[in-house]
């Protein structure tokens, strides 16, 4: 693989692990792993170019409805596309819908890109993970066969044991930490054919386990803050990202937009970005 490739242009489609939980900055918004990513790129690239539309919990026939015909409308070099996970972890998921819905959006968007980009996404260790694992493997299978068909690269984050660390996910223990989001960067990175910068495999320093009270009482937390209100939103047919739209979408003209980096000049990492043809179409 070429390891001086370039890339003038990124698109992030997906849910909530593309849109950066729990990847909090200060200001209140999400930083996660593509965000990182098109910092790194943008060093190399002037004049770079990035959209990240991805929508928390958002099912796989809403990412194709929503976020798929705004992301081949950039024509992006790469576009990466996470999805399906979502309807995946649901007590009663169609498989067969989620297969079609996830073919439809790979047909769409591969012609319209460079490279296309599909994950094996990572899962924490835990019984949660052992009574979907099943569903989990269903859905990468489809996503290496998908992959293979359309010349498209596969990130497999599922077959890293260092991402499965209880330590690599947040409070929530559906999404990854800061470093967990750095991780799956460089992950993505590599793939695309860039300098290893990391190992991004590497598993963290051995630790003592936590004692039972310590475990039980963040149970009760987690369950509190995090698993009954899922639990209501399940019941209820409701959703984290109703209402929402990608950071780079704007509802108001129907499309997305771009942005890019604020300064050319900046070495390192783009930390800020301004938008750029966000006027409406003539």
């Amino acid at each position: 693989m070429e390891m001086n490739a370039s890339y003038t242009s990124l698109v992030a489609v997906g849910d909530s692990f593309t849109e950066g939980m729990s990847d909090l900055l200060p200001d209140g918004t999400y930083r996660g792993w593509a965000d990182v990513l098109a910092g790194r790129l943008a060093v190399r690239a002037p004049g770079f170019r990035y959209a990240n539309l991805a929508v928390r919990g958002k099912l796989i026939g809403q990412i194709v409805d929503e976020q798929v015909g705004a992301a081949a409308d950039l024509r992006a070099d790469v576009v990466t596309l996470v999805g399906g996970l979502n309807d995946a972890l649901r007590p009663k998921c169609d498989m067969g819908m989620v297969r079609g819905r996830l073919e439809e959006a790979v047909e769409r968007l591969a012609p319209s890109c460079g490279k296309l980009v599909l994950m094996r996404s990572p899962g924490r260790n835990g019984p949660v993970m052992e009574r979907f694992r099943p569903r989990m493997e269903e859905l990468f299978s489809l996503v290496d066969a998908l992959a293979a068909r359309h010349g498209a690269a596969v990130v497999d984050l599922y077959g890293a044991p260092a991402l499965g660390d209880p330590r690599l996910w947040d409070v929530d223990r559906l999404h990854l930490t800061a470093d967990g989001h750095r991780r799956v960067a460089e992950a993505v990175w590599q793939t695309l054919g860039l300098p290893p910068e990391s190992d991004w495999r590497t598993p963290l320093p051995r630790s003592a386990p936590a004692k039972w009270v310590v475990r039980r009482v963040e149970d009760v937390r987690f369950a509190r803050r995090h698993l009954l209100p899922w639990i209501g939103r399940r019941l209820t047919g409701r959703s984290s990202g109703d209402g929402r739209t990608g950071a780079q979408y704007s509802a108001e003209l129907g499309r997305a937009f771009w942005v890019t980096p604020e300064r050319d000049d900046a070495p390192g990492p783009v930390a800020t970005w301004r938008k750029v043809n966000v006027t409406p179409l003539s």
